[in-house]
């Protein structure tokens, strides 16, 4: 039906424009944030100037982002002489489309229903609803897992395709990083699963909407030590500090991206940042209750002793689409903290803690949870 592709082409277009956003300002926030932490002023050299006038807008360094961009949109593309065209042309995209995928499948929102928007909408879409995510799949969580493998692939190509052998030594520890740490993700959502029975994003957000006691049933509530082992290997998976070994700029050059210049690097660096705000709004969705907050529902609060708190459709779904993109800047400025304030593990180290501290800890809690679930079963 049209209203369904009307409905769902306005997803789409939200998802693409959150994200380029949040690439762009998460490049701002990281200026800002590591020049605060250095106690420096920061990005505050770019600016605009009204026409006519000898007023500059700086806005706190906000144009350095812009700026960035079409500088590296009219940047000569330089490239190897000795390379394979196809790999080095493909990679960049391998690499940036998967990143872009895996929001599809990110419930951000509850469920919208455009009738009780407004009258006018009403007479077209009737009692038509529909869940605030681009692609509902039951197997939503699983479909994560293989958009990301997707990117590893991505950065052994740019690597393996510039003929350069510092971009080899950063693809193969691309490859040897993303493999490792992928393991360790997958065991600590696994307890999750067990906890919910199911790999569908939108049905764990939902029974996070309940309370425990004075808690909410959040992810982080019934698996907080699964939480800070995901975010840990996140954080690896996106192979920043101080898990950077495939970039490492004073061993690397540039990593596996040496060889590229222009957009194509740029893409490269815009798929780091994007990656940024994929990984908080996967922990959102698991482990910090998504679009929901304690008490609420689709019809508004209900508070302990069964006070009634009413709002309007719309309300609620401005509030849930609000609240999920605040959890998410949050937790992407706290990643870039983390960034600025831990230094780079060695190559052996980033192997050693994934197969040897972090690895057997996700085993451990895999366990204890099985056992403790079978416990409450029984």
């Amino acid at each position: 039906m049209i209203q369904d592709l009307v409905v769902y082409a306005l997803y789409i277009a939200y998802a693409i424009a959150v994200l380029m956003t949040f690439g762009l300002v998460l490049t701002w926030v990281e200026r800002k944030q590591a020049a605060v932490m250095s106690d420096r002023i920061g990005a505050n050299r770019a600016y605009l100037r009204i026409p006519f006038t000898q007023v500059k807008l700086v806005w706190w360094g906000l144009f350095h982002g812009m700026a960035d961009g079409i500088k590296m949109l009219l940047k000569e593309d330089f490239r190897p002489k000795p390379y394979d065209w196809y790999a080095y042309m493909v990679a960049p995209w391998v690499v940036f489309t998967p990143v872009l995928l895996v929001f599809a499948v990110i419930p951000f929102g509850g469920t919208l229903v455009p009738g009780q928007l407004s009258p006018a909408l009403a007479g077209w879409f009737g009692e038509r609803s529909y869940p605030m995510q681009i692609a509902r799949l039951d197997a939503g969580l699983l479909m994560v897992f293989a958009f990301g493998g997707v990117s590893v692939i991505g950065a052994m190509l740019a690597g393996w395709s510039s003929s350069n052998k510092f971009s080899l030594l950063g693809a193969l520890r691309a490859g040897s990083q993303m493999i490792s740490y992928e393991l360790v993700l997958a065991l600590t959502l696994l307890g999750l699963i067990l906890i919910y029975g199911t790999v569908d994003l939108t049905d764990i957000v939902r029974q996070q909407s309940g309370t425990i006691g004075a808690l909410p049933a959040w992810g982080i509530v019934y698996q907080p030590f699964a939480a800070t082992l995901f975010l840990a290997a996140a954080i690896a998976e996106n192979k920043r500090i101080p898990f950077d070994l495939p970039e490492a700029e004073s061993e690397l050059i540039s990593g596996y991206f040496t060889e590229y210049s222009a957009m194509k690097m740029g893409l490269f660096m815009f798929a780091e940042f994007i990656e940024i705000a994929i990984i908080a709004a996967l922990f959102t969705t698991l482990f910090l209750g998504g679009y929901n907050l304690p008490y609420m529902h689709d019809g508004g609060f209900t508070l302990p002793g069964g006070r009634e708190i009413a709002m309007s459709h719309g309300a609620v779904v401005v509030t849930q689409v609000v609240v999920f993109l605040a959890k998410v800047f949050l937790l992407c400025s706290f990643q870039i903290l983390i960034r600025w304030s831990l230094p780079r593990f060695r190559y052996d180290q980033v192997l050693k803690f994934a197969w040897k501290f972090m690895f057997p800890l996700a085993l451990a809690n895999l366990i204890v949870t099985v056992i403790v679930v079978w416990a409450l079963r029984a």
